[in-house]
């Protein structure tokens, strides 16, 4: 058998019937040569099937699904320990771990742990407790292990009118590969090991330690590349130091920039909204881009180790796989991949309190103030619009350039205020 095999490789052109053993003994040397990469090519084929072997299929664990809030920010239901209650989470690559709002704990009377350790936001630093050994349940999946930092969520609940009972980060997005698609609104969860990646989208290739961060091109007066957080959890496109800003020269000197109240971890902070020409992720560029500049009082980039952050507002526009393990990003467009970025200024901020939408902050010079509405005003109705849903009403508050009529109750009288939406495309 063994000779038959070796006589497949003569160079002549033999049909199969002129192979014979003799024509084979005939050719002593060429069978030695031919023994020799025989027995090497098989070495190599055992080899790599017995490596192939080793390397693990990723397999499928479960489909999630989700709700997006203001800004593309995710939502996800999932249950903890034993407890009965159905809980929402925030699904934060920008979180080095996995949270509870302090308002849940104490609901539910779970024994926290004081310990030394700080968190760090953009608004605050503070010690934070903990709750160790806890499992996470979504349908069809159970993680376990989990030691949650514990921190005040209220300014989050507030501004998306829903109760925020966590952020689910590193902890667990380290774990698995997450495939996350926004036209269906499902995440899937995936084992560790091979995956094969779909047509049509590009790798980012980000650095993690416990935060993913990308190299990406921003252009205004000048082209500048940085490194910047892949931010999640922020409702924004992006975000950039004024060190940044300052250091690189990026914007042109006749942008103009619009006062804007921000909530992040630790409270609230006031920003300054503008535009940018140009932001390159991967092969894409997306134009006239608005972006939010604040100081970084807090040092949360570690400038110069940031210029800022890269948020969901931008990144829903692709479907993306999270391979933590293999430091793979993988990005394809979507369906909303052609949706117009928000160019709208009102210069107030809307929370839910109370069962109330309560206005907060007022800028002053904007278009909220120059209307006559004021910080504590309750809003009753938006455009017609009577349901109190804190959502719907800042999409009627979005459309640069309308006018929208609000009608809000200040001491216990109603009034109508027409407002009109500034553009600062």
């Amino acid at each position: 058998m063994i000779v038959v095999i070796e006589c497949l490789f003569l160079r002549r052109p033999y049909s199969l019937q002129h192979f014979t053993v003799s024509t084979c003994l005939n050719s002593t040397a060429f069978m030695r040569r031919n023994l020799l990469y025989l027995s090497f090519f098989c070495l190599i084929n055992t080899t790599c099937a017995a490596q192939e072997e080793f390397i693990e299929q990723s397999q499928f664990l479960a489909r999630v699904p989700f709700t997006q809030l203001t800004g593309g920010v995710i939502l996800l239901q999932a249950r903890l320990s034993n407890y009965p209650d159905t809980l929402n989470f925030i699904l934060d690559s920008g979180s080095g771990g996995i949270s509870l709002d302090s308002t849940t704990v104490d609901y539910l009377k779970i024994h926290r742990v004081k310990t030394d350790r700080t968190i760090r936001g953009i608004a605050g630093t503070g010690k934070v407790s903990f709750v160790y050994h806890q499992q996470l349940h979504f349908p069809h999946l159970a993680i376990d292990s989990l030691d949650f930092h514990i921190n005040n969520y209220s300014i989050l609940t507030a501004v998306y009118g829903v109760q925020i009972d966590g952020i689910i980060g590193y902890s667990v997005l380290s774990r698995y590969i997450l495939k996350i698609d926004y036209d269906s609104l499902f995440v899937e969860f995936w084992t560790k090991g091979a995956l094969k990646y779909p047509r049509g989208g590009f790798f980012l290739r980000p650095l993690i330690s416990t935060l993913p961060v990308i190299v990406l091109q921003v252009k205004d007066d000048r082209p500048v590349s940085s490194r910047f957080l892949y931010d999640m959890g922020a409702g924004l496109n992006m975000m950039l130091s004024t060190d940044f800003i300052k250091d690189s020269n990026l914007l042109k000197k006749k942008r103009k920039f619009y006062v804007k109240e921000a909530e992040g971890l630790g409270g609230k902070i006031d920003m300054s909204m503008t535009v940018i020409k140009e932001v390159k992720l991967g092969p894409y560029r997306f134009h006239n881009v608005p972006v939010y500049v604040f100081d970084d009082t807090y040092n949360v980039t570690s400038y110069p180790y940031l210029g800022g952050l890269i948020g969901n507002d931008l990144l829903r526009r692709f479907n993306v796989i999270m391979n933590y393990e293999k430091s793979d990003f993988y990005l394809t467009p979507n369906s909303h991949f052609f949706d117009g970025f928000d160019y709208s200024y009102n210069g107030l901020e809307l929370y839910f309190v109370n069962g109330q939408i309560i206005i907060g902050d007022v800028a002053k010079d904007s278009p909220a103030e120059k209307a006559g509405l004021k910080e504590g005003d309750v809003v009753v109705a938006v455009n017609k619009n009577f349901t109190q849903n804190i959502q719907a009403y800042k999409a009627e508050l979005q459309n640069a350039g309308d006018k929208v009529k609000i009608i809000i109750r200040r001491h216990d009288e109603l009034r109508e205020i027409e407002l009109k939406v500034k553009n600062i495309l």
